[in-house]
Protein backbone atom coordinates (compact mmCIF):
# COMPACT_ATOMS: atom_id res chain seq x y z
CA UNK A 1 0.00 0.00 0.00
CA UNK A 2 1.35 3.95 -0.59
CA UNK A 3 1.03 6.56 1.30
CA UNK A 4 1.38 9.88 -0.25
CA UNK A 5 4.03 11.94 2.00
CA UNK A 6 2.18 15.84 2.12
CA UNK A 7 6.08 17.39 2.41
CA UNK A 8 8.38 19.28 -0.19
CA UNK A 9 11.00 18.37 3.35
CA UNK A 10 13.22 15.86 1.96
CA UNK A 11 14.43 15.04 5.55
CA UNK A 12 10.79 14.44 6.57
CA UNK A 13 10.09 12.04 3.79
CA UNK A 14 13.14 9.95 4.79
CA UNK A 15 12.19 9.79 8.84
CA UNK A 16 8.78 8.79 7.26
CA UNK A 17 9.68 6.30 4.97
CA UNK A 18 11.91 4.34 8.05
CA UNK A 19 8.63 4.34 10.06
CA UNK A 20 6.21 3.19 7.58
CA UNK A 21 8.26 0.86 5.51
CA UNK A 22 8.54 -2.35 7.84
CA UNK A 23 4.48 -1.78 7.98
CA UNK A 24 4.85 -2.85 4.32
CA UNK A 25 3.76 0.79 3.40
CA UNK A 26 5.46 2.90 0.65
CA UNK A 27 6.47 6.05 1.32
CA UNK A 28 6.15 8.39 -1.86
CA UNK A 29 6.58 11.55 -2.53
CA UNK A 30 4.26 14.21 -4.76
CA UNK A 31 6.84 13.89 -7.30
CA UNK A 32 7.10 9.70 -6.65
CA UNK A 33 3.19 9.36 -7.13
CA UNK A 34 3.11 11.81 -10.53
CA UNK A 35 1.03 13.98 -9.03
CA UNK A 36 1.88 18.07 -8.30
CA UNK A 37 -0.16 18.77 -5.23
CA UNK A 38 -0.51 22.67 -5.03
CA UNK A 39 0.53 24.84 -2.06
CA UNK A 40 -1.95 25.12 0.89
CA UNK A 41 -2.94 28.39 2.65
CA UNK A 42 -1.69 27.07 6.12
CA UNK A 43 -5.43 29.03 7.70
CA UNK A 44 -5.59 26.51 10.83
CA UNK A 45 -4.71 28.11 14.51
CA UNK A 46 -3.32 25.32 15.98
CA UNK A 47 -0.38 22.88 14.47
CA UNK A 48 -2.89 20.20 14.21
CA UNK A 49 -5.13 21.97 11.99
CA UNK A 50 -2.50 23.08 9.84
CA UNK A 51 -1.47 19.19 10.03
CA UNK A 52 -4.88 18.50 8.27
CA UNK A 53 -5.17 21.14 6.36
CA UNK A 54 -2.11 19.40 4.37
CA UNK A 55 -2.97 15.84 4.61
CA UNK A 56 -6.83 16.70 3.18
CA UNK A 57 -5.31 18.27 0.39
CA UNK A 58 -3.02 15.20 -0.88
CA UNK A 59 -5.84 12.92 0.09
CA UNK A 60 -8.40 15.06 -1.80
CA UNK A 61 -5.73 15.49 -4.73
CA UNK A 62 -4.76 11.96 -5.33
CA UNK A 63 -7.28 9.68 -3.49
CA UNK A 64 -4.09 8.10 -1.49
CA UNK A 65 -3.84 7.67 2.22
CA UNK A 66 -1.98 10.39 3.46
CA UNK A 67 0.46 12.05 6.27
CA UNK A 68 1.22 15.59 6.69
CA UNK A 69 2.46 17.33 9.55
CA UNK A 70 3.24 20.64 10.96
CA UNK A 71 5.91 21.18 13.68
CA UNK A 72 7.46 24.51 15.14
CA UNK A 73 9.18 25.93 17.89
CA UNK A 74 7.35 27.74 20.65
CA UNK A 75 9.48 30.23 23.01
CA UNK A 76 7.85 31.04 26.77
CA UNK A 77 9.29 34.34 26.70
CA UNK A 78 7.61 35.26 23.23
CA UNK A 79 4.47 33.82 24.33
CA UNK A 80 5.02 31.10 22.57
CA UNK A 81 5.80 32.65 19.15
CA UNK A 82 6.51 32.05 16.49
CA UNK A 83 4.79 28.37 17.19
CA UNK A 84 2.75 27.87 14.18
CA UNK A 85 4.60 30.74 11.91
CA UNK A 86 7.79 28.79 12.94
CA UNK A 87 8.72 28.30 9.02
CA UNK A 88 7.63 31.80 8.13
CA UNK A 89 8.46 33.67 11.15
CA UNK A 90 8.69 37.46 10.27
CA UNK A 91 8.68 36.26 6.64
CA UNK A 92 9.40 40.57 5.43
CA UNK A 93 13.23 40.11 6.68
CA UNK A 94 13.90 36.33 7.62
CA UNK A 95 13.97 34.57 4.36
CA UNK A 96 15.99 31.23 5.82
CA UNK A 97 16.37 29.30 9.02
CA UNK A 98 19.39 31.00 9.68
CA UNK A 99 17.42 34.11 9.82
CA UNK A 100 14.77 33.08 11.60
CA UNK A 101 16.59 31.44 14.18
CA UNK A 102 18.98 34.94 14.68
CA UNK A 103 15.79 37.01 15.17
CA UNK A 104 15.22 34.65 18.33
CA UNK A 105 18.12 35.27 19.54
CA UNK A 106 18.28 39.02 19.20
CA UNK A 107 14.27 38.81 20.76
CA UNK A 108 15.58 37.36 23.57
CA UNK A 109 19.00 39.31 24.56
CA UNK A 110 18.87 40.21 28.12
CA UNK A 111 16.87 36.99 28.88
CA UNK A 112 18.17 34.95 31.62
CA UNK A 113 18.63 31.41 31.26
CA UNK A 114 15.90 30.35 33.62
CA UNK A 115 13.55 32.50 31.52
CA UNK A 116 14.78 30.59 28.12
CA UNK A 117 12.33 27.91 28.26
CA UNK A 118 10.91 26.61 25.11
CA UNK A 119 9.51 23.30 23.08
CA UNK A 120 9.26 22.06 19.75
CA UNK A 121 5.67 20.65 18.75
CA UNK A 122 4.61 18.35 16.33
CA UNK A 123 1.57 17.65 15.17
CA UNK A 124 0.77 14.29 12.44
CA UNK A 125 -2.65 13.60 10.39
CA UNK A 126 -2.69 10.63 8.65
CA UNK A 127 -5.64 9.96 6.40
CA UNK A 128 -6.19 6.04 6.06
CA UNK A 129 -7.96 4.74 2.60
CA UNK A 130 -11.27 4.94 4.03
CA UNK A 131 -11.08 8.66 5.07
CA UNK A 132 -10.60 8.04 8.79
CA UNK A 133 -8.34 9.98 10.41
CA UNK A 134 -5.21 9.33 13.27
CA UNK A 135 -4.01 12.81 14.70
CA UNK A 136 -1.39 12.69 17.15
CA UNK A 137 0.46 15.47 18.60
CA UNK A 138 3.91 15.21 21.06
CA UNK A 139 6.41 17.55 22.14
CA UNK A 140 9.78 18.35 23.38
CA UNK A 141 10.94 20.70 26.08
CA UNK A 142 14.17 22.25 26.43
CA UNK A 143 15.45 26.30 26.34
CA UNK A 144 17.10 28.76 23.99
CA UNK A 145 20.46 29.41 23.86
CA UNK A 146 22.51 32.43 23.60
CA UNK A 147 24.40 31.63 20.21
CA UNK A 148 24.06 29.09 17.43
CA UNK A 149 25.81 25.51 18.20
CA UNK A 150 26.66 22.58 16.04
CA UNK A 151 26.20 21.83 12.38
CA UNK A 152 23.84 19.14 12.54
CA UNK A 153 19.47 19.20 12.35
CA UNK A 154 17.61 22.53 10.83
CA UNK A 155 15.07 25.06 11.67
CA UNK A 156 16.05 26.03 14.65
CA UNK A 157 18.46 23.41 16.16
CA UNK A 158 21.42 25.09 16.77
CA UNK A 159 19.82 27.24 18.96
CA UNK A 160 17.25 24.30 21.07
CA UNK A 161 19.17 23.47 24.29
CA UNK A 162 17.84 19.70 25.17
CA UNK A 163 19.73 18.99 28.41
CA UNK A 164 23.51 20.08 27.94
CA UNK A 165 23.57 19.51 23.84
CA UNK A 166 21.57 21.16 21.21
CA UNK A 167 19.29 19.92 18.78
CA UNK A 168 21.84 20.29 16.17
CA UNK A 169 24.44 18.54 18.16
CA UNK A 170 22.90 15.50 18.19
CA UNK A 171 22.96 12.68 15.88
CA UNK A 172 19.67 11.71 13.55
CA UNK A 173 19.66 8.55 15.92
CA UNK A 174 20.09 10.60 19.44
CA UNK A 175 17.35 13.03 18.06
CA UNK A 176 14.96 10.61 16.78
CA UNK A 177 14.77 9.47 20.38
CA UNK A 178 13.95 12.26 22.15
CA UNK A 179 12.20 14.61 19.41
CA UNK A 180 8.66 15.58 19.06
CA UNK A 181 8.64 14.66 15.59
CA UNK A 182 10.42 11.26 16.73
CA UNK A 183 8.04 10.46 19.25
CA UNK A 184 5.35 11.11 16.94
CA UNK A 185 6.31 9.45 14.80
CA UNK A 186 6.56 6.06 17.26
CA UNK A 187 3.13 6.56 18.31
CA UNK A 188 2.08 7.16 14.52
CA UNK A 189 3.69 3.47 13.94
CA UNK A 190 2.18 2.08 16.98
CA UNK A 191 -1.72 3.28 15.77
CA UNK A 192 -0.78 1.86 12.26
CA UNK A 193 0.20 -1.30 13.41
CA UNK A 194 -3.18 -1.93 15.12
CA UNK A 195 -4.80 -0.84 12.14
CA UNK A 196 -2.82 -3.22 9.92
CA UNK A 197 -2.18 -5.99 11.99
Amino acid sequence: MKFIIATNNAKKLVELERILNPLGIEAVSAKEAGVVLDEVEETGKTFWENAFIKANAAFQKTGMPAVADDSGICVDALDGRPGIYSARYSPEDCFNDEQRTAKILEELQGVPDEKRGAHYTCAICCILPDGRKIEIEETCEGKIGHSFVGDGGFGYDPIFVYGDKTFAQLSAEEKDKVSHRGKALRMLKQELENEFS
